[in-house]
């Protein structure tokens, strides 16, 4: 039986993407845990996290699995969400800067404010609701229509060093990277376990997915 991790480190809704991973494939094995050795042998690992990203890389030191992400990264399929991506980059302008695991080169931004629309209302941060996803081809869209929408609640944003690793955009109201991709590595900045049919699709699509473009 197919086995996948999803990392405790004390941050994340864990059980609500613990049962979407389930209800997306029920025949794959789903453990939420912070033991080492179970996410090294798993056969794919997702890191969820909401919260601030100081506490983030605080707890995943404190917990020692810091290098385990980094050593998993470049061996199985991994699948980031929202803080869990926001973490994967190289540092974050959040808490006055932090440093993150620098997987995926680049950084991490805040929505700058005021935010305007084009009729020049102003746009809330965070940035909370249903939103449209631009794809990029990727096989974890595979069956998604392309303008699907997603759940998002973030005041922060991916901003890749190689533009050629952005796998999806949205746009509030400037397009901002919502998805990574990068090699065996796929990061979402929405969060699938709350969008409904379409994320369940994107976690049923990684729970069958090999690593590779």
């Amino acid at each position: 039986m197919s086995q996948v991790a999803v990392i405790d480190y004390g941050m994340g809704n864990l059980h609500s993407i613990a049962k979407a991973l389930q209800h997306a494939a029920p025949e794959v094995d789903v453990s939420v845990t912070s033991d080492a050795e179970i996410i090294k042998q798993a056969d794919r690992v997702v890191f969820p996290g909401v919260g601030a990203i100081r506490d983030c890389m605080s707890a995943l030191q404190i917990a020692g699995l810091a290098d385990v992400i980094k050593e998993v990264a470049t061996q199985k399929p991994l699948l980031g969400i929202c803080l869990g991506m926001q973490a994967l980059l190289t540092d974050s302008e959040e808490n006055n800067h932090t440093d993150c695991l620098n997987i995926l080169s680049g950084h991490v931004v805040r929505f700058p404010e005021p935010l305007y629309d084009n009729n020049r209302t102003i746009l809330k941060v965070p940035h909370m609701g249903w939103n449209q996803v631009q794809q990029q081809p990727h096989p974890l869209w595979e069956s998604i229509p392309q303008n699907s929408r997603f759940y998002f609640v973030h005041s922060y944003y991916a901003v890749p060093n190689d533009k050629n690793i952005i796998a999806a955009t949205s746009e509030y109201p400037m397009p901002f990277a919502c998805a990574l991709a990068q090699k065996n590595i796929f990061a979402v900045q929405f969060h699938p376990e709350k969008s409904q049919t379409v994320g369940l699709q994107l976690l049923k699509n990684f729970l069958h997915w090999d690593g590779n473009l």
